[in-house]
C-alpha cells in the first residue's frame, strides 16, 4: 500500500523467495529501494504485463526519468538505464535497433546452431566423461559457463582470447554487490574491450554479427545506421545477454532435476519433454529475478489504490510474478514440468520480448539432454540447501552446483 515503508531489497538476494513472497503480499505494486534508487517493484504478473505493453512506459531514462542524471553520478548500476542500445530505447528508436539485430535470431538462423551447438557440449563432456568415479565437479563452471560463451562468442566472432575478460566484466555488470566506483571502473574496462573488438572486426572483418553490425554502421547516407556509441552499446548487449541469463538457466535446470529425481524420470518415461524442463526452470526459476528499469510517462492508477507518478520508476520483478498464485494457483512454488501451464515471463513481454530467447532454450535444452544422456547416475555433491545464491538481485544461479557425474558406491552419500 501507498503508506508502507519501502522494501529495501537485499543487494546479495540471500533470500530470494522470502523476499518475493514480500513483495506479492504487499500488492500488485510496491515501493522498493534497488541500492539507493527508490522504484515500483511490480510482481502481479497481470499488472506487469499491462505495463510492459503500454505506451505509457519507457526505458529511455535519459528522457523519461527525473532522477537519471544523480543515478550517472551515484548509482552502482548506471550502465543498467545509461546504455544506448534498444534495451533502454523507447518507440521508434526501439523498432529501428531491433530490426537490425532480429536476423541474427531468426528461426532459420537458430536451427541452423542445432549442430555445431551439440558438438560444443560434446567437446564440453568430454574431458568430464574422462574422471575416475566419485570426483566432484562445479557443473557451473565446468558446463554452464563454457557453452553460453562459446555460442555467443562465435555468433559475435569473439576471439577466444578474450573469452575470460568478457566473462569477468559481465558478471560484474550483473553484480549489485560493488560500490558506484567500482561499477565505473568495470564499465570503462568493457568499453575498452568492446573498442578493441570494434577496430580488429573493422580492419579484418569476418562472417559474424560483429562485422555486419560494423559494415550497416559505416555505411554512407544510410541515416537509420547505428551510431559510435549504439554499435558498442548494441555489442555490449548481444554478448552479455547471450551469456549471462543462459548460465543461470542451465544451473538452475540441473539442480531443480538432481533435487527432486521424480521430475527426470518424468523425462525418461515420457510423460514430458526436456522442453517442458526448460519451460518450467524459466517459470520456477527465471535468469533474472529484477529487471531496472522503466519509466511512467503519466500516472498510473493500481488496482489497490496507489498510483504510479509521470516520471516513477518500475522495476520488473520477474521471479515474484512467475510464481504469482494467480497464475500458477497453490503449487505456484513446486517445480513440475508435468504442469499444464508453464507460463513464465522469464524472456519479458511485449516489444522487448528477448530476441535471443529461442537460441537460450536451444542451448538449454541440448546441454541438459546430452549431459544425462551421458551421465544418468549424476547427483548432487552436497544438500541442495547448501548451494548459495549467486549475490545479486538481478541473476538467479548459484555461485558453485557440485555434482558427482558418475557416483562411487565406496562414497558416502
Amino acid at each position: 500500500m501507498a503508506d508502507d515503508p519501502v522494501l529495501v531489497l537485499d543487494p546479495t538476494a540471500s533470500d530470494h523467495h522470502a523476499e518475493h513472497r514480500a513483495l506479492r503480499a504487499r500488492g500488485p505494486a510496491t515501493r522498493v529501494d534497488i541500492l539507493g534508487v527508490t522504484a515500483w517493484s511490480v510482481s502481479d504478473p497481470g499488472l506487469l504485463k499491462q505495463l510492459l505493453t503500454s505506451p505509457h512506459i519507457s526505458k529511455n531514462a535519459r528522457a523519461h526519468w527525473p532522477g537519471f542524471d544523480d543515478a550517472l553520478a551515484t548509482w552502482p548500476l548506471a550502465l543498467w538505464v545509461a546504455v544506448d542500445n534498444m534495451f533502454t530505447a523507447y518507440g521508434s528508436d526501439h523498432r529501428r535497433l531491433r530490426r537490425m539485430i532480429a536476423p541474427a535470431f531468426s528461426a532459420r538462423r537458430v536451427t541452423a546452431l542445432q549442430a555445431d551447438i551439440e558438438a560444443l557440449v560434446t567437446g564440453i563432456l568430454d574431458p568430464l566423461d574422462a574422471l575416475p568415479a566419485g570426483a566432484v565437479v562445479d557443473l557451473r563452471e565446468r558446463l554452464a559457463y563454457p557453452l553460453p560463451i562459446a555460442v555467443v562468442s562465435r555468433l559475435m566472432g569473439v576471439p577466444e582470447e578474450q573469452h575470460a575478460q568478457f566473462r569477468t566484466l559481465v558478471d560484474r555488470i550483473f553484480a549489485t554487490t560493488l560500490s558506484a566506483d567500482e561499477a565505473a571502473k568495470n564499465t570503462a574496462a568493457v568499453y575498452d574491450l568492446l573498442s578493441e573488438l570494434i577496430e580488429s572486426k573493422r580492419a579484418r572483418p569476418e562472417d559474424d554479427m560483429t562485422s555486419l553490425l560494423i559494415a550497416t554502421r559505416d555505411e554512407e547516407g544510410d541515416g537509420d545506421a547505428l551510431s559510435d556509441s549504439e554499435l558498442r552499446d548494441t555489442l555490449l548487449l548481444m554478448i552479455s545477454a547471450g551469456y549471462e541469463t543462459t548460465v543461470n538457466v542451465i544451473d538452475q535446470a540441473v539442480t531443480s532435476l538432481l533435487a527432486d529425481p521424480a521430475q527426470l524420470a518424468h523425462v525418461r518415461t515420457g510423460r514430458c519433454t526436456w522442453h517442458d524442463i526448460v519451460e518450467e526452470t524459466l517459470r520456477h526459476e527465471p535468469a533474472v529475478k529484477h529487471l531496472p528499469l522503466r519509466y511512467a510517462l503519466q500516472d498510473i492508477p493500481l488496482p489497490d489504490g496507489p498510483v504510479i507518478r509521470t516520471g516513477d520508476a518500475i522495476l520488473a520483478s520477474y521471479a515474484a510474478a512467475n510464481r504469482h498464485p494467480s497464475l500458477h494457483g497453490d503449487t505456484a512454488d513446486e517445480f513440475d514440468a508435468t504442469r499444464p501451464s508453464k507460463e513464465h515471463l522469464a524472456f519479458g513481454h511485449g516489444v522487448h520480448f528477448c530476441l535471443g530467447a529461442p537460441l537460450a532454450r536451444l542451448e538449454v535444452e541440448t546441454a541438459l539432454r546430452l549431459l544425462f544422456e551421458r551421465f544418468p547416475d549424476m547427483e548432487l555433491a552436497v544438500p541442495v540447501a547448501e548451494l548459495a545464491p549467486y549475490p545479486t538481485l538481478i541473476s538467479n544461479g548459484h555461485t558453485f552446483l557440485p555434482v558427482r557425474l558418475k557416483p562411487d558406491g565406496d562414497v558416502p552419500r
